[in-house]
């Protein structure tokens, strides 16, 4: 399988943007996602999680009132809704299936004035 995430970019606090993450391959329902990201001089950090049939969420504290994970099965694409981005956004985001380690290739998201 492969993890494809396009989207990611520049935005200015308070900004928004939606990530996605297209999975490639049949099985993509079978299994629950995350999101994670690594911020520049930290460890990865998770982000979200998804179970397979996409009825349960859970975040993060730093992110929870601000971040929608959310999946769409017949499209075997995983999102990631981040609203009231802030500076401390700023990461590589990545999806990762948890079943096997898959991740995508990640994705930047700069949050700056």
């Amino acid at each position: 399988v492969q993890l494809v995430e396009p989207g990611g970019g520049l935005v200015k606090p308070g900004g928004s943007l939606r990530l996605s993450c297209a999975a490639s391959g049949c099985m993509f329902r079978r299994y629950s996602m995350k999101w994670v990201r690594l911020a520049p001089g930290k460890g990865l950090e998770w982000v979200s999680t998804i179970n397979a049939g996409g009825d349960q969420a859970y975040c993060a504290y730093s992110v929870k009132d601000r971040y929608t994970i959310f999946r769409d099965n017949a499209e075997n694409t995983l999102y990631l809704q981040m609203n009231g981005l802030q500076p401390e956004d700023t990461a590589v985001y990545y999806c990762l299936r948890p079943f096997d380690g898959t991740r995508g290739q990640g994705t930047q998201v700069t949050v700056s004035s």
